[in-house]
């Protein structure tokens, strides 16, 4: 797999590269550095487009999203919004699909440094995990130009750090830093800026070299945690549980794990 070259007037605002031994985990990179990697649609629309090839690639074992040192992504493009009407918004149905990397299979990493605020912090909330510099700074400002989170913000926030603290920051626009994000479970591990993606990309390596299929089942019945009340999340792992006996690779994990070896994953 490679990334379509941009030309000198139309850069790629996306860039993706493939790392790791076996070339099995896809770091998408978000690049409009003049703009602090604001999300304007061209980038979102790019950005579903190279998640979705990923998504297909059956080689592709996990997906790391990063930024740059300075700013994960500062929020949506307000010079593309400015002027827009409430009837546009509407009828346009504005943000319905920049939701899709939280339904997309393949675990997905966001590897934040600098600013992830706005849809930028809404973006990073739509990862599975989130590994941040410690210079990384979230949240929620849309109140300070007179609108409020439109991509989950007020959702997401509230699902993983509580009422009282999703409010706190929705209402007054406030940015919480790397260390506190850890402690009100947003962030997964804090790191200093420069390692921030290679640890994500080892930790794509790590999930990558698991079985696929397996993975898959793990990301759904942890998001229908995520979503569902407690009883039917039960049901479902116990579902799931039970479809790994219609595998392949639960039998040679098993087996390998008797004879003491590595498993050879097939995804079947």
């Amino acid at each position: 797999m490679s990334s379509e070259n941009g030309t000198a007037s139309s850069p790629d605002l996306v860039l993706l590269s493939l790392h790791g031994d076996k070339r099995n985990v896809a770091l998408l990179t978000l690049n409009r550095p003049k703009v602090l990697n604001a999300l304007c649609s061209e980038l979102m629309d790019e950005l579903q487009m190279k998640a979705d090839q990923c998504d297909a690639d059956d080689s592709i074992g996990a997906i790391v999203i990063t930024g740059s040192q300075e700013s994960f992504a500062a929020g949506a493009d307000i010079s593309e919004l400015s002027d827009r009407t409430f009837s546009e918004m509407v009828s346009q149905n504005f943000l319905h699909n920049w939701d899709f990397i939280s339904n997309t299979r393949t675990p997905v990493i966001a590897a934040v440094n600098g600013f992830a605020l706005g849809g930028g912090c809404e973006l990073a909330l739509m990862c599975d995990v989130i590994y941040a510099g410690e210079k990384a700074l979230f949240g929620q400002p849309e109140i300070n130009i007179g609108t409020i989170p439109g991509a989950g913000g007020t959702q997401r926030w509230t699902r993983i750090a509580g009422k009282s603290l999703t409010m706190e920051l929705c209402l007054t626009g406030d940015k919480i830093g790397a260390l506190e994000a850890k402690e009100c479970g947003l962030v997964s591990k804090v790191f200093p800026v420069d390692q921030v993606v290679r640890e994500a990309l080892k930790l794509g390596e790590r999930i990558a070299s698991k079985s696929r299929l397996i993975t898959l089942m793990v990301k759904e019945a942890i998001n229908c945690a995520y979503e569902t009340s407690l009883h039917e999340g039960l049901q479902q792992e116990r579902r799931l549980f039970h479809s790994t006996f219609a595998t392949e690779d639960r039998k040679e994990g098993m087996f390998a794990f008797a004879e003491k070896r590595t498993p050879k994953w097939t995804g079947k």
